[in-house]
């Protein structure tokens, strides 16, 4: 059994959620890193998308494998940020994650994804969809509603940015 299958629906989360922190950290800056990051995105994205109960990862992929001590000293240096993230969420409002609203939750996924390469002219920009990618994987993760809604307004800041950024840009040729 793959980790995939092991993990099931919820393996898609650590996969947003690894590429939102990459994108929030100053990695963000180098040129195409964000579009990069946005086609990862954009694939897990769509697997959920069409319905597939856990993610599809290429065979080279899938097929790694890890020693134990080496797994067991990154859990260990994992379980501060696990500790500090599960005492903030839980399974609070589930219907903004669950159901028909992972399907929705994943399409804002695809729209970010979309965004990012945009959002390259405008230095650290792609770290607000990185903020947004973290908070849906995690609401994914912990069936947290209240964290989805978080994530629902940093994507609405998200598409202001860009939006705001083509206008003025388009002011500044015709003007």
């Amino acid at each position: 059994m793959t980790f995939s299958e092991a993990v099931g629906v919820r393996s898609f989360s650590p996969m947003l959620t690894l590429v939102g922190l990459l994108l929030v950290s100053p990695l963000s800056g180098i040129p195409f890193f964000p579009t990069i990051c946005a086609i990862i995105v954009l694939l897990v994205s769509m697997q959920l998308l069409m319905g597939r109960t856990h993610i599809w990862l290429p065979q080279m992929l899938s097929s790694r494998s890890v020693p134990a001590e080496q797994l067991r000293r990154a859990i260990d240096w994992l379980m501060p940020g696990a500790r500090f993230v599960d005492r903030y969420t839980g399974a609070r409002l589930t219907v903004l994650v669950a159901g028909p609203a992972r399907f929705l939750i994943a399409g804002i996924c695809v729209f970010l994804a979309t965004m990012m390469p945009l959002m390259e002219f405008i230095p650290f920009s792609s770290s607000l969809a990185g903020i947004a990618l973290c908070a849906f994987g995690l609401s994914l993760l912990a069936y947290d509603g209240v964290l989805s809604l978080v994530a629902h307004l940093v994507t609405g800041a998200v598409g202001w940015l860009v939006i705001s950024a083509i206008v003025q840009s388009e002011q500044l040729i015709a003007g």
